[in-house]
């Protein structure tokens, strides 16, 4: 097991489409390195209605995962002064991704200015791993785990948050960028673990690229 000490990171958020297995390798990471896990709040009185595309309820919904996620992460700041590592299944500036591709032009005007007080009271992770999948692989996994509601989402919708997930973390600099290849990432495997985390203690002031060892067991593969 690697020694806790040694990591540099005291606050790491995983980032990927919905599917992706952030919370999983959230809650992997806490267990191996030592660190509180934190789960993005998914409960939404609007989510429903934004995915049954009733009027009005995009920007309500937006609102909301806004507002719980800033109150939370302003309690994760306070915890960070005692220097408890925080391992967080989301990145506070990911919402942005979702508000461009939902709201009306006059509702992000509204945004942008909540967005903006928010983020400056907001402290920014030291560590941010991105699980990358494909449309294809989003699919199957929806269609195979998936709830109801994430049935109930058009293709062309789901295109659209890969695709911009993709051209956030392309453009990202805030913070050093674990880019994860996570189409056949296994969580079980536990050299497949083993090799993430030491990748994560290489990390430097910079983006790496990363494809784990495949489920057929073939030789490990970087990038």
């Amino acid at each position: 097991m690697p020694d806790e000490d040694s990591f540099i990171f005291n606050h790491i958020a995983v980032e990927g489409v919905l599917r992706s297995g952030k919370s999983r390798l959230t809650e992997i990471l806490a267990q191996r390195i030592g660190g509180r896990a934190v789960f993005d709040r998914t409960d939404n009185p609007y989510l429903k209605e934004f995915y049954e595309e009733k009027e009005g309820s995009a920007f309500l919904a937006q609102l909301v995962f806004l507002v719980n996620r800033y109150h939370q992460q302003s309690s994760l700041l306070q915890r960070s002064l005692f220097h408890e590592r925080i391992i967080c299944d989301y990145l506070f500036e990911k919402d942005k991704i979702f508000a461009y591709q939902t709201l009306a032009d006059e509702e992000l005007l509204v945004y942008e200015k909540i967005f903006g007080i928010f983020a400056e009271k907001i402290a920014r992770p030291d560590l941010t791993i991105y699980l990358q999948i494909s449309l294809p692989t989003l699919l199957q996994r929806i269609d195979e785990e998936g709830s109801a509601l994430e049935k109930s989402i058009a293709e062309k919708y789901l295109e659209d948050i890969v695709e911009a997930f993709d051209y956030f973390f392309f453009n990202y600099q805030a913070t050093p960028l674990l880019v994860v290849k996570a189409d056949e990432l296994d969580f079980i495997q536990e050299e497949v673990i083993d090799d993430l985390i030491d990748k994560i203690r290489q990390m430097k002031k910079s983006t790496l690229f990363y494809v784990p060892l495949s489920r057929s067991g073939k030789d490990w593969k970087k990038s």
